[in-house]
């Protein structure tokens, strides 16, 4: 099980509902990243509140997949939920919202990326990645919204912003929303040079990306040897780190030891990589 304290730091949303959206268009943005746009129904009422705001996706795999989903997922909830039966229960994944827009005369939109690893139907490509390179406009899906985990417990002019390729949305809407003063850094790895976005970012924060490329390992550990290397900060900052476990953790306990107040770290081990056993000859 991943392992974070965002549960204990978030900020809730003032409304949490069930929100019924369709695809609007979904396209491939780089080579490990597949952009859906979501829209319509119940669009209106999604309340944007910026930097890492996450919810509950829920894919369906039947007609009637969306049909008796709870207004919020506590622990009763979820297990009711399990007791759908798999024909019908829908593919429940976590997602963070990568732009939001209300333009006159288009209607709410909202950018969800998806991390791309093999062609759908591959066997590690997972089944909401998969839905997301064959989905089509029109297509339903429900969201339920979960807040933001980025929250500092005082104002803080600096911050620390470690992801990999998993939590470049996330990192790339906290980066959007600092206020404009904000100094600090931000390490991003990701898999391949084309994966790279284009970040709004305050001007005294600085964006470090990392392309792992062929190398071997767990993703992250590019992440967490550059963030462990950044120089010493000349006053209190925040730090948030999401993404593989080993990089969430591993970071978090490096903060700690060198004096950083648990209070003012935010992780979130988003995924899990499968560790090799090595027998004994």
């Amino acid at each position: 099980m991943a392992r974070t304290n965002l549960n204990a730091t978030r900020v809730k949303p003032e409304v949490s509902e069930l929100l019924h959206l369709r695809v609007l268009r979904s396209e491939r943005i780089s080579p490990h990243f597949q952009r859906v746009t979501f829209g319509e129904q119940d669009a209106g009422r999604f309340r944007p509140m910026g930097f890492d705001q996450w919810f509950r996706l829920f894919i369906p795999v039947a007609d009637d997949s969306l049909g008796k989903l709870p207004d919020r997922l506590n622990t009763l909830a979820y297990l009711r939920f399990l007791t759908i039966a798999k024909s019908s229960r829908p593919v429940l994944r976590n997602y963070t919202v990568r732009g939001y827009r209300n333009e006159p005369g288009n209607g709410p939109e909202l950018d969800v990326d998806f991390v791309i690893h093999g062609t759908a139907g591959d066997p590690g490509a997972g089944p909401a990645a998969t839905w997301a390179q064959t989905c089509r406009p029109g297509d339903s899906v429900a969201i339920l919204d979960e807040g933001i985990g980025f929250n500092p417990p005082a104002p803080v002019d600096q911050v620390r912003l470690v992801a990999d390729e998993s939590a470049l949305p996330a990192v790339a809407g906290v980066l959007a929303s600092l206020p404009p003063d904000t100094r600090g850094h931000a390490v991003i790895e990701v898999p391949a040079e084309a994966d790279r976005q284009p970040l709004s970012a305050p001007a005294g924060v600085e964006v470090r990306w990392l392309v792992r490329g062929d190398r071997p390992g767990v993703p992250g550990t590019l992440a967490l040897a550059a963030a462990r290397d950044l120089p010493a900060a000349d006053s209190p900052y925040y730090g948030w780190v999401a993404g593989e476990q080993a990089l969430a953790t591993g970071l978090r306990r490096h903060w700690v030891s060198t004096g950083v107040p648990r209070e003012n770290i935010m992780f979130c081990g988003y995924w899990r990589a499968a560790r090799t056993r090595v027998s004994a000859a």
